[in-house]
């Protein structure tokens, strides 16, 4: 899908003018651009199983059932006969269940019936209280609410799509002269073009490295950009036309851009025969050179497609949705194509009961999978859904533009269906066997230290530093699904009193500050932070340190203030010469513990420390580069973070701060002349 957010290019002199951004989705407050260089590569983390409602949990007994059916007859009699949503209310004001109807009245009416419920509905009236009306204009409207509404309000009885991950999509920017190719995920406010969705970082990575190859288009950062008096490294190995130090013309930077805006947006047959046609042209006037470029970018064009996987011939834009069952759970299988070109797919598992049939599963997904996205032109599905031209009408509502759900019976797009089934069929197969592998692990540790339960929640904690500075905790979260990477906390150390390397007394603020919180929300009745925690408990049941005695001493010091007595403690020490496979377990008031080298907790172990070590690294890493960022200005009085960042941003760079005259200082918003004089000087000392 594109979305084209920018103004018509716009020549050096003048820039082009930012337009104004749009509002930013629900989940992202704001967006974010990544270097597609950048190593780090963060692929998306696999969806986990949701937890399964137990059906004796609350048993619906007749007098409950009546205090329910008495509820919704209250409510039908004041509910209108037009289109609209209604919730259902526990006594504690939750909401149980949203729901639309073409008439509302009718749809409370048949609710209040005393007979021929299924079970999961006969709990959920034997909760109800209270019913909450919404009037709609059209059904239409009435499905885009309860979308809106289910993915906000995460009612228990309501089909979940269980998602805190956005999309990166490709944007070619539209705020500079010079526009900029890049990776972004979030909210899509900065002005420019937006191609996508992909389903995952590594995609978006390989295409934007043949994009550049094929057009030449830059990566860097306006701020680089501008920096520039010679061509950097990407421009020596043709992976850039070099537009900041005028290696290539204005008219001919707008081609290029325009080449691959064309080939983003499904034209790819037009801009390959433009790209070949340049190539005879060259040839024949024997400017070899010229020709050999031109056919290195067809060379990088035919790989791009070739890379994707399956393509298809007869299908230029349709997201594809396979549903499996087995074991009460459900897959939702997503394979998304764009101008011809398989971009990826991704599995998901909503939460639903396991007696709700896979139709009514996968409309309710495919409602709110799209609250937040823009939808395709051709939605494809393995199984004809309730009200789908409903869902139809209100996609094309939603997107400005008519979309078609189709359930393709044969042809191409039958195979697209069936290969998507396959692959859902095979996630679920996956996941079922790493949920049973992680929860025989997870019973193996409880054995091997004796705890009093199976964790379902395991916390693990480190820090890093050099020589104290920098210095950063972290907890990583793990459960029955494996690692939470939503649920990962860092920690800046903020004690002053701390000596430099004082781990000890690192782990302790770390480990205060946690449980404090934890403590204090209890003690408020706040609800979990994240909105997807429903299957692991927000309170751990094993607390696990990275350290040897002291460390474990350091923490229990924390609890015992604390009163915490229910919270498993382990610490885990290095062997010698830090050999893995030597672990040495603490525990407190019992003797230490060593496991057999090869046995499969110990491993469990080391891949939750190696874990909580890798991910405080990666943010004391960061905290460090920031640092080293902003050191320079470090000494400068009267300059604080705001006006630092606001320094950064506008110049890029430290050297060309230096470098900048009290003048160009002065254009940086919210600095003062004054201000600009006291950095001028700074750098220029003696010079006034």
């Amino acid at each position: 899908m594109i979305h084209d957010t920018s103004d018509p290019a716009q020549p050096p002199d003048p820039p082009a003018q930012t337009a104004l951004p749009q509002e930013p989705s629900p989940r992202n407050l704001r967006g974010q651009d990544v270097d597609p260089a950048s190593l780090a590569a963060d692929e998306d983390e696999e969806a986990r199983l949701p937890e399964q409602d137990d059906e004796t949990a609350e048993p619906a007994a007749e007098g409950t059932l009546a205090v329910g059916r008495a509820a919704i007859e209250r409510a039908v009699k004041l509910a209108p006969t037009s289109p609209g949503v209604y919730r259902m209310l526990n006594a504690a004001n939750d909401v149980l269940y949203v729901g639309k109807a073409k008439s509302v009245k009718k749809r409370l009416a048949s609710y209040a019936r005393p007979t021929g419920q299924v079970a999961r509905i006969a709990r959920m009236i034997a909760a109800t209280v209270n019913v909450e009306v919404i009037s709609t204009a059209t059904e239409t409207e009435a499905l885009l609410l309860e979308a809106n509404l289910i993915k906000q309000l995460r009612p228990r009885f309501n089909v979940q799509l269980r998602d805190d991950k956005s999309f990166p999509y490709i944007l070619i920017t539209g705020d500079h002269w010079a526009p900029q190719i890049l990776k972004h995920r979030g909210a899509q406010t900065r002005p420019g073009r937006y191609f996508g969705p992909f389903a995952s970082v590594g995609a978006v990575n390989r295409t934007i490295t043949a994009l550049q190859r094929a057009f030449l288009v830059r990566s860097c950062s306006d701020s680089f950009f501008e920096s520039r008096t010679r061509p950097c490294l990407l421009y020596q190995i043709k992976r850039c036309s070099g537009p900041c130090t005028g290696e290539i013309d204005f008219p001919g930077y707008t081609e290029l851009v325009r080449e691959a805006n064309e080939f983003l947006s499904g034209r790819s047959r037009l801009v390959k025969q433009e790209l070949a046609g340049e190539m005879e042209k060259a040839s024949h006037e024997l400017e070899f050179e010229r020709a050999a470029l031109y056919r290195d970018r067809l060379a990088a064009l035919s790989a791009i497609q070739s890379q994707q996987g399956i393509n298809p011939r007869t299908v230029e834009e349709a997201d594809v949705f396979a549903i499996h069952q087995e074991g009460g759970y459900s897959c939702v299988e997503v394979f998304f194509f764009r101008t011809g070109q398989n971009w990826g797919n991704r599995a998901y598992f909503p939460r639903a009961d396991k007696t709700v049939p896979p139709e009514e599963v996968l409309g309710s997904f495919l409602a709110q999978f799209y609250d937040d996205k823009p939808p395709p032109k051709l939605i494809l599905l393995s199984q004809r859904v309730e009200d789908q031209e409903l869902l139809s009408e209100a996609l094309s509502v939603k997107a400005g533009q008519k979309i078609e759900v189709s359930t393709p019976q044969r042809g191409e797009k039958k195979d697209l269906v069936t290969h998507a089934l396959t692959n859902a069929r095979e996630a679920l197969g996956r996941k079922l066997a790493d949920t049973a592998t992680q929860a025989r692990l997870l019973e193996g540790l409880s054995n091997a230290l004796g705890l009093p339960r199976v964790p379902k929640r395991i916390e693990v904690y480190d820090n890093s530093h050099i020589q104290g500075t920098n210095a950063v905790g972290a907890m990583i979260v793990a459960g029955p699904e494996g690692f939470l990477k939503n649920q990962y906390r860092k920690f800046n150390i903020k004690s002053e009193g701390l000596a430099p390397g004082d781990d000890y007394g690192m782990m302790r603020e770390v480990l205060e500050r946690r449980f404090k919180r934890l403590l204090g929300n209890a003690a408020d009745g706040k609800k979990p932070d994240k909105e997807n925690d429903d299957a692991v408990p927000q309170w751990p049941d094993l607390v696990i340190i990275d350290g040897g005695q002291g460390q474990l001493n350091a923490a229990r010091q924390i609890f015992t203030g604390l009163n915490l007595t229910d919270v498993s403690l382990i610490a885990v020490a290095k062997g010698p010469d830090r050999d893995a496979g030597r672990e040495t377990l603490f525990m407190p008031d019992r003797p230490s513990i060593k496991l057999e080298p090869r046995d499969p907790v110990l491993y469990f172990i080391q891949r939750l420390r190696d874990e909580a070590h890798r991910f405080v690294i990666g943010s004391h890493r960061k905290l460090r580069k920031k640092d080293i960022r902003e050191a320079g200005l470090q000494e400068i009085p009267g300059i604080g973070p705001s006006r630092k960042r606001a320094l950064l941003h506008h110049f890029g760079t430290l050297k060309e701060i230096e470098r900048a005259s009290v003048a160009d200082l002065g254009k940086v918003p919210g600095l003062s002349a004054e201000s600009a004089r006291k950095i001028f000087d700074f750098f220029h000392p003696g010079s006034s």
